[in-house]
């Protein structure tokens, strides 16, 4: 097994309070969270919302007084969940450690009134990246340049991970076959199973629509009257769609980048898959790998290190754009282009004068890359995600 990235601060922050850890289904939590109990706080109690005798238990708060740590799997589906796991903390903190696992409800919830306010940490656990994969922890620096690793593993695990996305399973496997079968059950359990179990939805067959249409939309400027009349169907109700499907970790988006120094779109987003390796298109399958390796990296700096860190795209009214730009406590960091070759790098040199952007990335899926122009510096994408978590 690959020890998570996450593990080590998970560990940590147990020590003082609660962790809720959300993430996609089947992206490793339930894994992550045995690992945790088997390895750092044994003997440990897991408890799954699904199972039947668990759910007896908890109701009846069945809980072994041997147990160091308390693991809640599937929680978000008990509609008391948080109501339960703030008696438990604030009446057995000094016996008990206390893991949270849920997808869209556990942190769409963890949002609403504030009976855990100061009792817990969250983190949202991510597949796979380069790094993770070939056990490479880069240090964070932040404004500092991005220290690569010269690791040779990068072109292989690049090549793993284009083909069989993040998610652990199909991606260790390596099995064409199993990744198909994989794919294909797993969109129909999340619209037919579990959005179809926590949300109420007056027509299922048009979101499953949306989910077909979605991918050949990502990396492109969503709009969303355009797909409300794909679908016959209101704009609010289409706004609702792609929440659910951003709650369940389907997709993501991110949003233009607004500053005074520059005349900015200010509402159309960019719409991602969580599971990069269902696009046909080779270009937006890799742009798709770049962003959520890049999101996976803020994401770590928000929730492990306590920064604000916030993903974005770059695009003004002169229709100059940029894919990504990482943002930390409102400032610019650094900015990246996507591109299968290297290729002009204009727009990435005019927004890198007029927002001050201390560094600038073309990364492309081109091997043995790496240069210097015009203070953009092409790099291969083997390279460069070795910077990131």
């Amino acid at each position: 097994m690959i020890k998570r990235y996450l593990t080590d601060n998970i560990a940590q922050d147990l020590k003082e309070k609660i962790i809720l850890i959300a993430g996609p289904r089947q992206v490793g939590k339930t894994t992550l969270a045995h690992y945790i109990g088997k390895n750092l706080f044994s003997p440990f109690a897991y408890f799954n919302w699904d199972y039947q005798p668990d759910r007896k238990k908890i109701i009846n708060f069945e809980l072994p007084s041997s147990a160091k740590l308390l693991v809640f799997d599937e929680f978000h589906k008990y509609k008391g969940w948080k109501k339960y796991i703030k008696g438990i903390f604030d009446k057995h903190k000094d016996r008990f450690k206390i893991l949270v696992t849920g997808s869209a409800r556990l942190d769409v919830y963890r949002k609403g009134g504030e009976s855990l306010f100061g009792r817990y940490y969250f983190y949202l656990l991510h597949p796979f990246s380069l790094s993770e994969l070939i056990n490479l922890k880069p240090e964070i620096k932040l404004f500092e340049e991005l220290e690569f690793s010269p690791k040779k593993e990068g072109e292989e695990a690049l090549s793993l991970l284009f083909k069989f996305g993040g998610f652990p399973e199909p991606l260790l496997k390596a099995n064409e076959r199993f990744w198909k079968r994989w794919q294909a059950q797993g969109v129909d359990r999340l619209v037919k199973e579990e959005i179809r179990e926590l949300v109420q939805i007056s027509d299922l067959s048009n979101l499953q629509v949306l989910v077909e249409i979605i991918p050949s939309k990502v990396g492109s400027l969503l709009s969303v009257n355009n797909l409300r009349e794909d679908l016959e169907v209101a704009h609010k109700t289409l706004t609702s769609y792609l929440e659910i499907l951003q709650n369940f970790y389907y997709i993501f988006q991110i949003s233009p980048f607004a500053s005074s120094k520059i005349k900015s779109l200010r509402k159309r987003k960019k719409v991602y898959l969580w599971d990069w390796s269902r696009l046909e298109d080779e270009s937006a399958k890799f742009e798709n790998l770049i962003a959520s390796h890049l999101l996976k990296f803020a994401d770590f700096i928000k929730h492990a290190l306590g920064e604000k860190a916030e993903l974005f795209y770059l695009r003004d009214l002169e229709e100059r754009e940029v894919d990504f730009l990482v943002v930390v406590n409102g400032k610019p960091w650094f900015a990246v282009e996507a591109k299968l070759k290297p290729g002009k790098t204009k727009s990435l040199e005019y927004f890198g004068k007029k927002l001050n952007i201390p560094y600038l990335y073309q990364v492309v899926m081109e091997k043995d890359k790496d240069f210097i122009y015009k203070n953009v510096r092409t790099i291969s994408a083997d390279k460069f995600l070795t910077a990131l978590v």
